[in-house]
């Protein structure tokens, strides 16, 4: 069964190639180098450029891209958190609101209390109970009183706590102010490198002649195709048999009407996507919410073996698990590739992959 899979998924994925179906290579790239040295361009004039050329301008690109990857992760994860500090500050405030409008309460029914006790207080309570008409009466009254006191002294440690409470409130605030304010200011950040890196690659793309720029996309397809087959050569495919669950059915169905959605950084649809906004939303069709970038999906969920992979699976690709995509079985994945490129079907093998991760509790 294994081989005649690994047949028939080879002879799709030739076909793919030919259509441009599997053409986005996406950020199939090794891991990033601090600072990757500049590959010359080709020139532009009636000389078409080498395939050694072609070759290094395709490393640049996937470079590029590959960069921005890990910024547009960075650009995700510092959104998602300032969005959940700015819901932690409302949250605060709304206690804080409540707890002032509560000890501004216990404040007057402290008040009250003390304002009771003055009134009853003057002479000793021996002389009381020997000038009183009826000493029954007087010994009753004064348990109200001592009833009276303890009840202001609970008054009493009751708004202290509450001031406390208060005053924790506004620490827990002004960190989360500060740690949204960084967050804004890592958001920023990233967004800045994304647009930087992207420019860069339009602009490396924009100095090929239309000729260069077909011979470059078959080079991609040929490195895509390359690594698929090498990677179903293992002899992996013969060992996945997983069937999807209920739940990965969901998700692979709605990643399934995404293709040919174009993709685009920070995006989470519904008209267009990054790799993991069309991962998390996949899975939120399915009525399971993961973490929203690749990293975080890779380092929070439940890891599994290659073999043991089945639909719905999110398979995470580079040593920093800069992109993601989700297993639709038969050695093929759903994902959204890099801009310029739109939802895809791809060979599961066409990039390296880091590890497999299966959102399912």
């Amino acid at each position: 069964m294994g081989t005649g899979k690994r047949s028939l998924t080879t002879t799709a994925m030739a076909l793919a190639c030919a259509a441009t179906i599997l053409s986005a290579p996406g950020v199939a790239f090794a891991a990033p180098t601090p600072t990757p040295t500049p590959t010359p361009t080709p020139p532009r004039s009636s000389t078409p450029a080498s395939t050694k050329d072609l070759e290094a301008v395709r490393k640049k690109l996937d470079t590029l891209y590959h960069d921005a990857a890990v910024a547009t992760d960075a650009y995700n994860l510092a959104e998602e958190r300032a969005e959940e500090q700015s819901t932690q500050i409302v949250g605060l405030a709304r206690s804080i609101v409540e707890g002032q409008a509560r000890l501004d309460h216990l404040k007057d029914r402290a008040g009250a209390a003390a304002r009771a006790q003055y009134r009853s207080g003057g002479l000793p309570d021996e002389a009381r109970l020997m000038l009183s008409d009826d000493p029954a009466e007087f010994l009753d009254g004064a348990g109200r009183i001592r009833e009276g006191a303890q009840a202001t002294k609970g008054l009493l440690a009751e708004m202290k706590r509450t001031q406390e409470d208060l005053e924790q409130y506004a620490r827990d605030a002004a960190a989360q102010w500060k740690k949204l304010e960084s967050n804004r200011e890592a958001k920023e950040k990233a967004k800045k490198k994304v647009k930087k890196q992207i420019a860069a690659a339009e602009k490396l793309e924009s100095q090929l002649e239309k000729e260069e720029k077909q011979r470059l996309a078959k080079l991609e397809q040929q490195a895509a195709y390359k690594a698929q087959s090498a990677w179903l050569g293992s002899g992996v495919l013969d060992e996945i048999s997983g069937k999807a669950s209920a739940q990965g059915k969901k998700a692979v169905e709605y990643a399934t009407k995404q293709l040919g959605k174009p993709y685009e950084w920070g995006a989470e649809g519904p008209n267009t996507f990054d790799c993991s906004g069309l991962t998390s939303q996949a899975w939120a069709a399915a009525g399971q919410g993961i973490p929203r970038t690749s990293q975080e999906q890779w380092k929070q969920l439940d890891r599994i073996a290659v073999e043991a992979m089945r639909p719905g699976d999110l398979i995470v690709y580079n040593s920093d698990a800069s992109h993601v995509a989700i297993y639709i079985g038969d050695g093929a994945i759903i994902h959204s590739p890099r801009p310029g490129r739109t939802v895809t079907i791809a060979g599961a093998g066409s990039m390296p992959i880091l590890g497999v991760v299966r959102p399912e509790q």
